[in-house]
């Protein structure tokens, strides 16, 4: 499994987020909430499981919940991604 670094994991989520949006990836920041962005929870439950199938490894159904930005998100997935590399 590779490890994904969290500048890896914030430009997947601003691509991913701009495109859902039909924005520039320079409109999505990194440091405003998810739900200021405009994700309703189905479209959030489709980002974790796209997320999912790009990080190989399943998120907790809380993770976007408890990590609510851009910036959160990628340094726990970095972290997670770490974790879960060193102990396989």
């Amino acid at each position: 499994m590779a490890v994904v670094t969290a500048l890896e994991a914030e430009q997947w989520l601003i691509e991913k987020i701009a495109h859902r949006l039909g924005v520039a990836t320079d409109e999505v920041s990194r440091e405003v909430y998810f739900d200021e962005l405009d994700l309703d929870s189905t479209e959030a439950l489709i980002l974790a499981g796209e997320l999912e199938n790009w990080l190989g490894f399943e998120l907790s159904t809380t993770t976007l919940w408890y990590h609510p930005t851009v910036k959160e998100l990628a340094s726990y997935l970095a972290e997670e991604s770490t974790h879960r590399a060193t102990a396989a």
